[in-house]
């Protein structure tokens, strides 16, 4: 790669992801004063996150495709552009049928751009791509963190919400300005990929790495959103001696923050990991550790609560682990980073439904132990994924 290219590179990879991260991180802070501001009711609040992922799924599988047959330039454009138009939108929205048809756009806009970063980073990066994810994941872990930061310094200054979308969308017109200079060269632009269609797309699955790698997503996500969306709910539920209520909630509140601190940490130190010990082994090792570490964080829950926090720096390298290993898995980089991405939101999803139901029916300490087989069926797949020089070998 020309010396001139990397600058623009990482600030496109890298500030992308921080933005991506912080806006990702503020929509629940976000909506709450939107509640208050245009009247929204609870459902119409549950509404809004449902269009919001529906525009990023459907975003994430067209924009893979495009950025094959078209360029990630292109994609990347597209969607920096439905982005300022998203957060302008919603910043200027005083209905609700306005705010929610933008808000469809910021999620369709979000898509775009987290798939052009994804096809960016294998394309550029081939045999450290997996390395490059995980800073590239670092960086918007530190966005989650910093972004809800800025947002309540923003709201305790009596700011409104709407300048913060403003602001957000003059920094992504500055990453669209920067994407200008950007020449990703005839082969990285084109490549012949013409003939990438959904029907190819489809063909991805036919190949059982890619398949179990798209599986391993999916069942990652579940126990990630799992773990964060359930364990206040399963750690207050616990009869532990000498804590009230409140004290629990703060104490799972704690675990969680820790969990995000250490999750973040590990992404940083995920490149020199993956250097170090290489992709497939370092997957199978930190899958493992996800398992070990949820099983003895549950076994001595009542006692050594903070054992858990351990379970989000084993799961912190494994995304960003497994895109790495499929982007060499075929040359439809750009169309299999969006399938991904679809999982993902499919294992977000799946998880909620599945523990709330086991839960109703035996108890949230039955559902929250629904984690042990996501995990447990991720170290099974990692122990199956081959990254292709192994397969040679």
């Amino acid at each position: 790669m020309e010396r001139v290219k990397r600058p623009v590179l990482f600030f496109l990879i890298f500030a992308t992801m921080f933005l991506l991260g912080g806006i990702q991180n503020t929509k629940g802070l976000i909506l709450e004063k939107v509640q208050n501001d245009i009247n929204l009711n609870i459902s119409q609040v549950g509404i809004m996150v449902t269009v919001f992922q529906v525009g990023f799924l459907l975003a994430s599988l067209v924009a893979g495709i495009l950025a094959d047959r078209k360029g990630i330039k292109y994609v990347m454009g597209i969607g920096t552009i439905v982005m300022i138009i998203g957060l302008i939108g919603t910043g200027f929205s005083y209905i609700v049928a306005f705010f929610l048809g933008f808000y469809l756009v910021v999620g369709v806009g979000i898509g775009s751009m987290t798939v052009s970063v994804a096809t960016l980073i294998p394309t550029f990066f081939k045999e450290k791509s997996a390395v490059v994810f995980n800073l590239a994941n670092a960086l918007f872990g530190v966005g989650m963190i910093v972004t809800p930061l800025i947002l309540n310094l923003i709201f305790s200054n009596h700011i409104s919400w709407r300048y913060f979308y403003f602001g957000v969308a003059v920094i992504i017109a500055i990453v669209f300005i920067v994407l200008q200079s950007f020449k990703p060269g005839q082969a990285a632009a084109a490549d012949g990929q013409d003939r990438v269609t959904l029907k190819s797309v489809l063909q991805l699955f036919k190949d059982r790495q890619i398949l179990f790698v798209i599986l391993y997503i999916l069942f990652y996500v579940a126990a990630e959103a799992g773990f964060l969306n359930f364990f206040p709910i399963f750690y207050t539920s616990l009869n532990i001696a000498g804590m009230s209520a409140d004290q629990k909630a703060s104490t799972a509140a704690y675990i969680i923050a820790s969990f995000a601190f250490l999750f973040t940490i590990g992404r940083f130190l995920g490149g020199f990991i993956i250097l170090k010990l290489g992709d497939r082994r370092t997957l199978v090792t930190f899958s493992l550790f996800a398992l070990l570490s949820l099983i003895l964080g549950r076994i001595l829950v009542t006692n050594t609560s903070y054992l858990m926090m351990l379970f989000g720096l084993a799961m912190s390298v494994l995304f960003p682990t497994a895109q790495g290993i499929a982007s060499k898995l075929t040359k439809q980089t750009g169309s299999l980073q969006g399938v991904i991405y679809v999982a993902s939101g499919l294992g977000g999803a799946v998880v909620g439904l599945l523990i709330g139901q086991v839960s109703d029916a035996f108890g949230i300490q039955n559902g929250f132990n629904m984690l042990f087989v996501f995990t447990a069926i991720i170290t099974v797949l990692a122990l199956l994924i081959k990254t292709p020089k192994q397969e040679q070998a």
